[in-house]
């Protein structure tokens, strides 16, 4: 008999750094985009950011690095909050009274479950036990 976790679909962040990160995502769920962050992820572990099977096929990821400064970004602009949140939209953050923050955009290929690993050195597209990964390396700049 099979585990059940072994049968998982869900998409994980797998912080590979010495450091303690703060992780937001954004992706499009149905016709509106959606942001929601923090979730906190200890050095060296792994957290299951959204449970169930994915319901897009790109994902955004923006990290922090809480206890060396620096941060994993891209240039896909969506709206973030200092404090936990979930946004709809990503038009118009300023406005509304959020950040612009840049998120590193994700290509899952459609498959059912993903896992992110954030590392140290830069983007490396690479393959996970049961699940695509990718490598997002820390930027030097400090948030």
């Amino acid at each position: 008999m099979y585990s059940q976790a072994a049968f998982a679909v869900d998409f994980r962040l797998c912080n590979s750094t010495n450091s303690r990160v703060g992780v937001a995502v954004g992706y499009k769920d149905g016709e509106s985009w959606v942001t929601e962050g923090w979730w906190n992820v200890a050095a060296s572990s792994c957290e299951t950011l959204l449970k169930g099977p994915l319901v897009a096929r790109y994902y955004y990821v923006y990290a922090l690095d809480y206890d060396h400064g620096g941060e994993w970004g891209g240039t896909a602009f969506m709206c973030t909050k200092q404090k936990e949140f979930t946004i709809r939209g990503i038009d118009n953050c300023l406005a509304r009274s959020f950040n612009r923050t840049g998120f590193f955009e994700i290509d899952t290929g459609e498959q059912r479950s993903w896992t992110v690993q954030l590392t140290e050195s830069g983007m490396d597209p690479s393959a996970a036990s049961g699940a695509a990964a990718t490598e997002a390396g820390r930027s030097a700049a400090a948030p």
